[in-house]
This record gives C-alpha cells, structure tokens and sequence, in this order.
C-alpha cells in the first residue's frame, strides 16, 4: 500500500509540475487487487486527506476574491493558469471518484442478480 501511495504522490508532483496526468486510479487498484478495508485504508490516509485539502485550495483559488484567504492562495497558486489549474483540480477529484468507486465495488455481500435465480437443474 505504501508503495501505492507514494505513486499517486508522485502523479500529483507530476500533475502540477509538468502538466501530466500519469494514474489512472481504479486500473491501479484493480492491479494492485486491494480489498474494500485496505482501499478504505487508502481513503482514510494522509496522502487521500492531503488532495481534499488541495482541491479545496485549488477550488478556492478558481474561484477568486479579494480577502485575505485568497490572497495566500494567490500567492501560493500564482504560479499556475487557471485553466491549468481546473484541470489539476478534475484529475485530483478523478483519483477520490475512482477511489470511492472501487471501495464500494470491493464490498462483501451478494453480487447483483444472484438472488431468486433458479438453477438449471432444479424442476421448474
């Protein structure tokens, strides 16, 4: 997991230096195969607590003002185009999407369409 971790770090270092976009986030997990409580652990951990925080700055930056919040966030945002900005904040927010999908995919129980089937050699 730390490995994973680390990965998606690197990804948003990626992101905001070099405008590129290198994980694709629910293929990782599927590779990786984690089950629902370590992807539950991933979105409980510092790294996942660290991107709501970025896209919480990032969406307050887009949207602009004059006070005093916004002003430091100019200040540590100013290096990037708004433009570029939006599309860090969608990709961050396509890595928790991806994230949530998967743990909730990965929970126990049932799968769809399993209940009321009848089987094939059971008499109609």
């Amino acid at each position: 997991m730390d490995e994973l971790l680390y990965l998606i770090e690197r990804s948003i270092d990626e992101a905001f230096e070099h405008d590129k976009y290198l994980v694709n986030m629910y293929s990782m997990l599927k590779h990786y195969k984690l089950t629902g409580v370590k992807t539950r652990e991933v979105l409980e951990s510092t790294t996942f607590s660290h991107i709501q925080s970025l896209i919480n700055d990032l969406d307050e930056y887009i949207q602009g003002g004059q006070d005093r919040e916004h002003k430091m966030l100019r200040e540590a945002y100013g290096h990037l185009p708004k433009p570029h900005a939006r599309k860090i904040r969608k990709y961050l927010n396509q890595l928790v999407e991806d994230t949530t999908r998967y743990e909730q995919e990965r929970k126990p129980g049932r799968k769809k369409g399993s209940k009321n089937r009848k089987s094939r050699y059971t008499s109609k």
